[in-house]
Parts: structure tokens; sequence; C-alpha cells
């Protein structure tokens, strides 16, 4: 008589889907930039504060009981913030993605994310927030404009596109139907 085995299910965290979290590395900003983000993301929380120990400081330099990191979560993603030192800096390399639905939406996120970053590093929907990190404030299914690059219509989307700073839905939309 054969025996059942009992499959182990996946947990309801990651859906059987091995959970991937972005890291943000900090000079030594990352509760306060922790805290901003999660003012701009109306379903953002800090999740919780870790802190240095005293063990390990010779090598991270760090005060004992200042913030090591911070776990925190924007519209149900989870994120981590380090204060790691002032060894690695964020670069156009990588970038966080917000799409948005409305133009309200992009005006919004827009001015929230780019107070106090670079005004020089606005392009086609990038800017750079105070922090230096990257975000991309785009259109829902602005992708689809940019499918056949032999079309008409993506050419003049994307030629529009490459002349904005925030990016305009109206104007992409009209410049891609001709």
């Amino acid at each position: 008589m054969a025996t059942k085995r009992k499959v182990k299910k996946p947990s309801s965290r990651t859906s059987g889907i091995q959970a991937i979290s972005p890291c943000l590395w900090f000079d030594s900003q990352a509760e306060e930039a922790a805290r901003f983000y999660v003012s701009v993301f109306k379903k953002g929380k800090i999740v919780s504060v870790n802190r240095y120990p005293a063990v390990g400081r010779e090598i991270h330099g760090r005060e004992p009981g200042s913030v090591m990191t911070v776990e925190f979560v924007l519209n149900g993603l989870p994120f981590m913030a380090l204060n790691g030192g002032p060894i690695v800096k964020f670069n156009e390399a990588v970038s966080l993605q917000v799409f948005c639905r409305t133009q309200k939406e992009i005006d919004y996120y827009w001015e929230k994310l780019g107070e106090g970053g670079d005004p020089n590093a606005r392009q086609c929907g990038w800017l750079k927030d105070r922090y230096g990190l990257s975000w991309q404030v785009a259109p829902e299914g602005m992708a689809k404009m940019f499918k056949n690059p032999k079309s008409k219509g993506t050419e003049r989307a994307f030629a529009a596109m490459m002349q904005m700073k925030k990016l305009d839905i109206a104007a992409l939309q009209a410049a891609y139907k001709g």
C-alpha cells in the first residue's frame, strides 16, 4: 500500500515565486529617505527600523544604535534602505518606474519625487530625486505606442517624447495618432 506524500504548499507571501526586493544603499539617509518615499506613495508604510550593534564597528564604522536598515513598503512592494556609507552612489543604470493612469497622477509623482532633485537630470519622463535615485514617471501602456519601430505613429510619439521632460499623455497620444 502506497503512502501519500505531503507536499509543502508555497507561502502566501511569495505564492511559490521567489520574492525579490530592492535594497537601496544610502550614505546615512536611509530612514529619512524611507520616510520621504512612504509620504509620497498613498500605500506606503515603514515596516521596521534596524540599528547597528557595537559588534563589527571596526568594519562598518557606525555608531552603535544608529540606523542600519529600514524596511518599507510602497504600493505593496517591499524595499530595504541601508545606511552603508559614502562608497556607493546611485546612477541611472537602475531606476524605479511609476506607471500612472492619468496626467494628474503623472503630475503628482513628478512634483513629489522631483522636489529637491537634480533639475538637469530630467528627460523623457526620467528624474532624480533628492537622494540621487532615478525614477521613471510614465503613463500605463506607453510601451504599446513603441512596439513597432517602423510605424509612423511610433516615430511621431517617440519624437514627441524625446522633447519632453515630464511626459504629457495627451501630447503623446496625439502624436501617435497623427
